[in-house]
């Protein structure tokens, strides 16, 4: 099928979750007019289920996918890799609003982890320093609890019990602060009623989501045209090899040609290493911007693992934020405990079906349904972890899967290093041990297969021979390129993305509006 061109050269934003909608605003809100391109629906709060099955099912990215590897998912789940939002808000619908700053030694793990064999370690491009003025934005902008004067949320019972078992094993860094919800009413969006249901998209939007603050803002600048169902299948270049047009299908699978002055590439770290791939040439034959074959390749997620205890008394995690509180002891770079990097361990109140399904999906039974029944005595944790980026753990377009327009899907390998599995075990010791500190009397472990925080695919850094995109996001071989999500990233880091992908994007739509669109004919005053 012809595709049909659309229009004059315009900015054009491909995904609107956390980066591509933060892009949007702060371009509209410059008198910049902007293309969003989004391949999912737009769902109102009002809209969203409160269910797990149901809201798994409207908001998720269920476009076949192929996992490879020893990794969990390739056994249990191979064409579910990573559980991401198709929706206009990204997977800042399903988000639990942890929004945690990067340590500085994090952004300087190949120097301060050395050489480690089989990783790809790298040091970012950047310091902490000057990260610092965009983590403060992006906090303000988020309205993240603990920060510029914000009130934490109330604890509840769930945090109690994790604070004070953290205290009992001799951990001291323990917080319920750093939440992208409003523990009051600001910027237009209420307070949270502690109702939980934070994953499933929250219905009164006290949860900070591009869907409900950046998109709109953007709108009523007058300046967004947000085109929905409308999925990206290649960006074209020209002879001078700038990107000049993104070609997207509509709902209906019609084609379509958008002219494109300026691309900026906001599709998460595995369809945006996809699409990258999908767009070779003959000046590109190994793919849009792959000259260094570096597009797809240090894929990261963070390492997860489960712990649920029966407790002596009535805990009622379901009661409240999903992710009440955090410890944030064992997130430090200690190598006597046997692996690079460190971890978080976060309360995760989930629901009775999510436990379930998430902490062993095998192991129906007399004794597991005993366990399940005992839901109002669980208490649970979650670990996020530092993965160290391996250049074999990678994203590449499958040659047997295609999607519904016949393109090959994306292919996500991955091959866990030993130091993953020694981090895993740590944590399940430790989580152990906080819990029986407090009589717990059956504790259990699981492991999420499908990743949630994507990370990696297009690295940054100063090197094109060794990076897609300079420290900025802007792709070195291809000028007018932007990649602005979690791809960028060189390493994981311990900490929950989302806050650095926002900080980054603030950054690159600083950049971008300051020097590559001032005086452009895209610009329209208001």
């Amino acid at each position: 099928m012809v595709a049909l061109s659309l229009g004059e050269p315009q900015i054009v934003i491909i995904g609107s979750g956390a980066a591509g909608g933060t892009v949007a605003h702060e371009l509209t809100r410059r008198g910049h007019r902007v293309v969003l391109l989004e391949a999912g629906k737009r769902i109102e709060p009002g809209d969203f289920h409160q269910e797990d099955m149901p809201a798994y099912a409207q908001l998720s990215w269920l476009d076949p996918r192929v996992a490879t590897g020893d990794w969990l998912a390739a056994r249990v789940a191979p064409d579910r890799p990573a559980w991401v939002v198709k929706a206009v808000g990204g997977s800042t619908l399903h988000w639990n609003g942890l929004a945690y700053r990067a340590q500085p030694h994090e952004l300087r793990a190949r120097s301060t982890y050395g050489a480690v064999a089989g990783s790809s370690l790298a040091d970012w491009p950047l310091d902490h320093a000057e990260l610092l003025p965009w983590y403060g934005r992006a906090e303000a902008k988020l309205g993240v609890t603990g920060t510029h004067g914000i009130a934490a949320h109330p604890a509840t019972a769930h945090y109690s019990l994790l604070h004070a078992g953290a205290r009992r094993v001799g951990y001291r860094r323990i917080s319920n602060a750093r939440l992208a919800i409003n523990s009051a009413a600001r910027d237009d969006r209420p307070g949270c009623q502690q109702l939980g249901f934070c994953n499933q998209g929250c219905m009164i939007s006290a949860k900070w989501s591009t869907l409900v603050s950046e998109i709109p803002k953007a709108e009523a600048t007058g300046r967004l045209d947000l085109r929905t169902e409308s999925t990206v299948v290649r960006i074209e270049h020209g002879a001078d090899g700038r990107a000049d047009a993104v070609v997207y299908a509509d709902a209906t699978g019609a084609l379509h040609r958008q002219a494109a002055h300026v691309v900026v590439l906001a599709a998460n770290s595995i369809e945006t290493a996809r699409l990258l791939l999908l767009s070779d040439s003959n000046r590109f034959p190994r793919g849009l911007a792959n000259g260094s074959d570096q597009v797809g390749r240090n894929y990261m997620r963070h390492v997860t693992g489960l712990t649920y205890a029966v407790m002596p008394g009535p805990v009622n995690m379901h009661r409240g934020i999903v992710t009440p509180g955090t410890v944030f002891d064992e997130a430090r770079h200690d190598p006597a405990r046997g692996f690079a990097g460190g971890y978080l361990m976060e309360a995760a109140g989930l629901s009775p079906l999510s436990v379930a399904l998430l902490l062993d999906p095998a192991g129906w039974g007399a004794d597991y349904a005993g366990f399940i029944a005992r839901y109002d005595h669980l208490a649970g944790m979650l670990m996020n972890g530092e993965e160290l980026p391996s250049a074999d753990n990678r994203v590449t377009l499958d040659d047997k899967v295609k999607d519904a327009r016949g393109l090959p899907v994306a292919r996500v390998h991955v091959v866990e290093h030993a130091h993953t599995r020694a981090m895993r075990a740590h944590f399940f010791e430790r989580s152990a041990a906080l819990y029986r500190s407090l009589g717990a009397t059956d504790i259990r472990h699981g492991q999420p297969a499908s990743a949630t925080h994507n990370m990696g695919t297009a690295r940054m850094g100063d090197d094109p021979a060794t990076s897609v995109v300079d420290r900025f996001g802007r792709a070195h071989e291809v000028p007018n390129l932007w990649i602005v999500d979690g791809s960028i990233m060189p390493t994981s880091t311990a900490e929950n993305p989302t806050l650095t992908i926002v900080a980054l994007a603030l950054r690159a739509s600083h950049r971008l509006a300051g020097r590559h669109l001032s005086g452009s004919a895209a610009t329209t005053k208001a």
